[in-house]
C-alpha cells in the first residue's frame, strides 16, 4: 500500500537516475566511438573494444542495481547447460517491454561474451543509445514492406548485406548475437491482430536470424532460448518497474544446438527457408509450452 502512495515519486526518483545511467555510459561509449574511428585495426582496436564493452557492462550492471534498489523484486535466472566467455552465441528471445535489454546485457555480464542486438534503423536518433549502438559495431536494419520493395526492387536484400557485412566484423573476437524474433514487443493487441497460434508469444519471423547464421552460423557454439518473463506485472513491466511495483522477474536460458544450416545441393533456397522457418516454429512452440509452465508454478 504504501509503494502504491509513493510510486508517482519513486517513478521521478528512478527514472531521473536511469537516465542519467544512460547518459553517463552512454556518453562515455560515444566519445571511445569517435576516437576508434583513429585506430587501425587490430590488437589495439580490440583491446579499446574491450573497453567498450566494459563500459556497457556497467551500463546493464548499475541498471539492476537501480530496479532492485527502487523495487523489491525477486529476479530468478536459470540456466540449463554450459555457457562461456570464449564462446560466439546467438541469442533468440522473447520481447516483452525495453527493460529486455538491460537485463539481456546484466545477463551476459561474466557469462558470455558482450552482446550485439540487431535494431530497427529509427533508434539511431535515441538519444544517447542510439549512437551507443553505432559505436558498439551494432547492425540497424531498415525494414521494407513488401509495397515498398515492388516499388523500388533495388532495396531487395539489403538487409542481407547489412547483416553479412556487420557478422564479418564478429568474426574474430567471441560475440553475442541477440534477435528478437517477433518484431516486435508483445502485446495483447498485437497477439490478437496477428492471430498468434502462440498463447504468450507473437508469430516469429525467420528473416533476420536465417541471414546470421548463413552468415556466420559455423561460428556459434550454441543458440541460447531465452524467455523473459514478468509473471506478476504482465501488462506495463518498464512502467511498474520504475514506480517501485516490480515483484517478479524470470529469465529462463536453454542452451540448445545450432541448427544444421548446410544446404544441400538438391535442396533449392525456397526449401532452405521452409525448412528453418519450420525449425523456428518448433523452438517456439517449446517456448510457449516452457512459458505456461513457468508462468503456472
Amino acid at each position: 500500500m504504501i509503494r502504491v502512495v509513493l510510486a508517482p515519486f519513486i517513478f521521478v526518483m528512478h527514472t531521473t537516475l536511469q537516465i542519467l545511467n544512460l547518459a553517463l555510459w552512454g556518453g562515455l561509449i560515444i566519445l571511445l566511438g569517435l576516437v576508434k574511428l583513429l585506430l587501425p585495426n587490430g590488437r589495439i582496436r580490440t583491446a579499446w573494444n574491450k573497453v567498450m564493452h566494459a563500459l556497457m557492462f556497467s551500463f546493464g550492471r548499475i541498471s539492476v542495481i537501480l530496479i532492485r534498489l527502487f523495487n523489491k523484486v525477486d529476479i530468478e535466472c536459470s540456466v540449463h547447460g554450459e555457457l562461456s566467455k570464449n564462446s560466439w552465441y546467438l541469442i533468440i528471445a522473447n520481447h516483452l517491454s525495453y527493460l529486455d535489454i538491460i537485463l539481456l546485457i546484466e545477463f551476459a555480464t561474466h557469462r558470455i561474451p558482450a552482446p550485439k542486438f540487431f535494431l530497427k534503423k529509427e533508434l539511431i536518433w535515441l538519444p544517447f543509445v542510439g549512437l551507443g549502438a553505432w559505436a558498439l559495431d551494432m547492425p540497424f536494419m531498415h525494414r521494407y514492406t513488401r509495397a515498398y520493395l515492388e516499388k523500388h526492387p533495388d532495396k531487395k536484400g539489403k538487409d542481407l548485406e547489412t547483416t553479412k557485412a556487420y557478422c564479418e566484423k564478429f568474426r574474430t573476437v567471441p560475440t553475442t548475437v541477440i534477435n528478437f524474433v517477433e518484431g516486435t514487443r508483445f502485446t495483447t493487441q498485437k497477439h490478437l491482430s496477428k492471430q498468434s497460434p502462440y498463447e504468450n508469444l507473437l508469430p516469429p519471423k525467420a528473416g533476420g536470424v536465417s541471414f546470421t547464421l548463413s552468415a556466420m552460423g559455423e561460428l556459434f557454439t550454441n543458440v541460447l532460448d531465452i524467455s523473459l518473463l514478468y509473471p506478476e506485472n504482465k501488462r506495463h513491466p518498464m512502467m511498474a518497474m520504475l514506480s517501485g511495483q516490480m515483484t517478479k522477474i524470470v529469465i529462463d536460458v536453454n542452451v540448445t544446438p545450432v541448427p544444421e544450416l548446410q544446404q544441400e545441393s538438391e535442396r533449392t533456397e525456397s526449401e532452405f527457408r521452409l525448412y528453418f522457418q519450420n525449425w523456428l516454429n518448433g523452438l517456439w512452440e517449446n517456448k510457449d509450452n516452457r512459458i505456461k509452465k513457468l508462468l503456472e508454478s
